[in-house]
């Protein structure tokens, strides 16, 4: 099978949970014997336009305007018009310009359209100007599709509210359960004898960092708090000067085959996010047996509360008390969530299950 994956942005060039579950995902493909092209797009000259890598094909396109911080490039625009002879497109999620062209050329040609929904919110705009967007062109833009794949029932439901009539399959995102494991050594990047904080995820409005800030900050002193935040982002200039008493440490971004020893050094993970998909910090938390806070989503609660706690955005005070709640049952709540994603959230089993439905719309 012949599969062009659309995508704005690809791991490592830019990291995060989207753009990795793309790169994973072309290379796990390309191992099933599948040819797998990136379409992508940077600024980044020192980039090489066409590349082999990981088993599969990387093309990447300038940027030709930025419009309300979502590039618009021309040549890809150019290269969809001129890529008839795959057997799908899979474009990946609805938030960026590039799946808009996708959904364009499925309009115009033959070619099968697959659309990931990596989330319906993006961490950048405000939610009244996308749900603006996702009852004008983002249902557009789903509704050319042949099919598209949610995490969770939930987010299917979700979808549909929209008006969004194409196939739905779920197909929930996953995570390397033996990469991330509770077996093995902790970073020596967190060296603290105390409670141990992370916070995962770019430093963004969307994420919501300064309330984990601000959550950690309550905690009782007996607990010798220390709040780790790892990624980076706009924000982070402001959350350094923010003269807060709670002990923070920023570790910018950690390359990825780092990360399990990152959860393994932490108590418990605070995530709380205004929105989300299904977050793959939270699988790789629960995985390696750290327990998780984050905000209340309705697609994503049932499944953070299988290993710890949720509560509703922007609730500081609720924030700390799940804080000491979970560290009260650390143990227990680390078993249930491992035990959740072992049993539900395999990587292998995403892969195998969306080449199923790629494969079933030539």
């Amino acid at each position: 099978m012949r599969i062009l994956r659309v995508a704005q942005n690809l791991y490592p060039e830019v990291p995060g949970g989207g753009t990795y579950h793309v790169h994973a995902m072309s290379r796990d493909q390309a191992a099933m014997g599948h040819d797998v092209t990136v379409l992508t797009v940077t600024n980044d000259d020192s980039l090489p336009r066409r590349e082999q890598r990981d088993g599969y094909k990387v093309i990447r396109r300038k940027p030709t305007i930025d419009l309300l911080g979502n590039e618009i490039s021309v040549g890809v625009a150019q290269f969809l018009r001129d890529a008839d002879d795959f057997d799908v497109v899979h474009a990946h999620s609805h938030l960026y310009f590039s799946t808009n062209l996708a959904a364009v050329t499925r309009r115009l040609g033959d070619t099968p359209l697959a659309i990931t929904n990596h989330g319906l919110y993006s961490q950048n705009a405000p939610e009244w100007l996308f749900d603006l967007y996702l009852r004008t062109v983002g249902r557009w833009t789903f509704n050319q599709a042949d099919v598209m794949f949610c995490y969770t029932e939930e987010d299917r439901e979700r979808v549909q509210e929209f008006g969004v009539e194409s196939r739905i399959e779920v197909v929930p995102n996953g995570v390397d359960t033996e990469r991330f494991t509770p077996d093995g050594e902790a970073s020596d990047l967190i060296d603290h004898d105390g409670l141990v904080v992370l916070f995962v995820g770019r430093l963004v409005q969307g994420k919501r960092p300064e309330d984990a800030i601000e959550a950690v900050d309550r905690l009782p002193d007996s607990l010798d708090a220390k709040l780790y935040v790892v990624g980076d982002g706009p924000l982070r200039a402001d959350l350094e000067g923010r003269g807060d008493d709670v002990e923070v440490e920023y570790l910018g971004h950690v390359p990825y085959d780092k990360m399990p020893a990152i959860y393994r050094g932490g108590n418990v993970m605070i995530l709380p996010s205004r929105a989300e998909g299904l977050p793959r910090t939270v699988l790789e938390a629960f995985a390696s047996g750290t327990p998780v806070v984050s905000s209340h989503l309705e697609h994503t609660a049932s499944i953070v509360q299988g290993g710890g706690e949720t509560v509703p955005v922007g609730d500081i005070k609720g924030y700390t008390e799940a804080l000491e709640q979970v560290l009260e049952n650390g143990l227990a709540l680390g078993n249930r969530g491992r035990q959740t994603v072992v049993d539900k959230f395999q990587w292998q089993e995403t892969v195998e299950e969306t080449t199923a439905v790629l494969n079933s719309l030539r």
